[in-house]
Parts: C-alpha cells; sequence; structure tokens
C-alpha cells in the first residue's frame, strides 16, 4: 500500500508551518532520480555517524554508501534539485546481523544515516531542515540526461564537492514501490523521517564502469576520501518518473556522547531567518581541474 492508513485520513487537510503551506499529502510526482551504491570501509563508516545507536548496515565486511539524487518536477514548495550522500543503516542498541536488515528493515530499523543533503531552493532548506531536522543547504545543483548517461554535480563556494554520473539503463521496467527511513543529525538530536516511493525503474547490477564519483577538494566532503570507496558501484538505479509522500510526522531522540559534548550542534538560528524562495541558485561550473579522488568507473 502507497499510502499509510494515517497519511490516508489526512488527504485533502491543510497545514501551515514556519510560514509553508501544505495540503495533504506531502508529495511530489513526475520526478527523476537516480542512485548509486558503493562499498565502504565499515569501521571508518561508523566514525562519521554520532551516538551509539546508529550502525552501517554490513554487506558482508564492508559498508554501503549510497549516493541518490532527486529532480523534484512538483512538490508543495515548487521544483528543486536533491542530492543525498547517505551511509546505509541500522537503528538499536547494537548493531545488526551482515544482510539480514536489507531484507527484515522495520526490525532493524534499517534506513540511510545522511551525510549531507544540499538542494537548490532556499524553501526546501526551511522546510527539510526546520521541520524534519534533514541536513540541507543550498548548493549549486544540476540533473542532466543524455541518451547514455544520467548526471548531477554538486559545486559549493564556487568549489566542486561531489559529482556523479551513471550509465542510463536500456529501458526503465521494473515496477518498485518503496518505503524508505532518513536519520539525520540535527540540534542535538537524532531525526527520523518516512518517505515512500514509487515508479519503474531500470537497474544495473555488479556492472563494472556503470558508475563514476567524483569527489572535489571542498572541506565538507573530505571525511569521504577515508572511506575506501569502491571504483564500481554494487548497483545503480534510474528511474526516469517518480512519485513520492514524506510522512508528516517524525522521530527523535537524544544524541549521547561518553563525554559532555564541547562544541555546540548546529540548532534552529540556522533556520529561523530562512526566506521562502522557490528560486534555485545558478547551476554548477565546469570541472576545470582534476580533482584528487575520481574512482575508475567509465559510463561512456
Amino acid at each position: 500500500m502507497f499510502l499509510s492508513s494515517r497519511t490516508k485520513r489526512q488527504t485533502g487537510r491543510h497545514a501551515l508551518v514556519d510560514g509553508i503551506s501544505f495540503q495533504m499529502p506531502i508529495n511530489s510526482k513526475h520526478s527523476p532520480a537516480f542512485l548509486a551504491v558503493f562499498t565502504i570501509d565499515a569501521l571508518q563508516a561508523k566514525k562519521l555517524i554520532p551516538g551509539n545507536e546508529i550502525h552501517p548496515m554490513r554487506l558482508w565486511s564492508k559498508a554501503l554508501l549510497v549516493v541518490t539524487v532527486i529532480n523534484y518536477e512538483y512538490t508543495d514548495i515548487g521544483k528543486y534539485v536533491e542530492f543525498s550522500i547517505s551511509i546505509a543503516c541500522t537503528h538499536g542498541a547494537r548493531r545488526g546481523p551482515r544482510l539480514l536488515p536489507a531484507l527484515l528493515m522495520g526490525p532493524y530499523g534499517t534506513g540511510q544515516y545522511v551525510l549531507d543533503l544540499p538542494v537548490s531552493t532556499q524553501i526546501s532548506v526551511k522546510g527539510g531542515k526546520g521541520i524534519w531536522g534533514m541536513p540541507k543547504h543550498q548548493a549549486n545543483l544540476n540533473f542532466v540526461t543524455t541518451e547514455k548517461t544520467v548526471s548531477s554535480q554538486y559545486d559549493l563556494d564556487g568549489q566542486l564537492v561531489m559529482k556523479i554520473e551513471i550509465a542510463r539503463p536500456g529501458k526503465a521496467w521494473l515496477p518498485v514501490s518503496v518505503p524508505g527511513a532518513n536519520y539525520c543529525q540535527f540540534r542535538g538530536m537524532l531525526m527520523k523521517s518516512y518517505i515512500r516511493f514509487k515508479g519503474k525503474a531500470g537497474i544495473t547490477l555488479f556492472k563494472k564502469g556503470s558508475a563514476r564519483l567524483t569527489i572535489g577538494d571542498h572541506p565538507r566532503i573530505q571525511p569521504l576520501k577515508g572511506l575506501g570507496i569502491s571504483n564500481d558501484p554494487l548497483f545503480t538505479v534510474y528511474m526516469p518518473e517518480t512519485r513520492g509522500v514524506l510522512d508528516d510526522h517524525f522521530e527523535c531522540w537524544f544524541i549521547t556522547q561518553e563525554q559532555p559534548p564541547q562544541v555546540a550542534p548546529e540548532g534552529l538560528a540556522s533556520v529561523v531567518n530562512l526566506g521562502l524562495s522557490q528560486e534555485s541558485l545558478a547551476p554548477p561550473g565546469a570541472i576545470t581541474d582534476q580533482p584528487e579522488y575520481t574512482n575508475t568507473g567509465s559510463t561512456g
């Protein structure tokens, strides 16, 4: 069932939160998306996740880096591009077993811990961060589809942060309808939100050269260079048109440390004075210098 029972009951009702109006359900449609999943070092991945309740999901001895880009063509807050960099994870007192959490997502709290989530418009930052605690910030993004490839580049402060390119599958034929859980850090709390996506997908499995990941020199992205990212992806997915529903509730818990925190986490001050502009920043520039890290995949 695509909509939860609560979402169905609320359909057609209206809400106004922080100056942003929503009509239930909070949804998107006609929005192309793609993702690529790479293996990474599980111990190094754990170092990027705060607290002691989120654990990298392990595929044998490796963890998974998930790069997802969605070109939202229709939402309650207008058009925008979203570029997600995440680690597949479980939630609980102990880390989950290998493989099983991918099949039994509910019992293990399977989802993704979002490391970075740039978006192209200010209103998406205000809503996504201020309401659901997602680590959104405005950046220069694009979404480029050709006959052979689908790609997106993420620039910030005039520098390349990341570029992801996948080989475009010949046909998107497989119907998919999947739930997802996003875990994020905001205000010193772990925030969990829920989303469901539906569409037809073209999937490429275990194919050498099916994706090319480029990591730039911006300081924001440097921690990823220590993850031992695989040259080739486990799989890629391209969905030329998706429908999505974001649940209108979230869960949150305090993030704890063994010692008293010395640095205050990002808080509400980062969103209070944001406006509601639906204008996207200019698209990113061309890559003129060879970045420090590029995997050897070739999508051509």
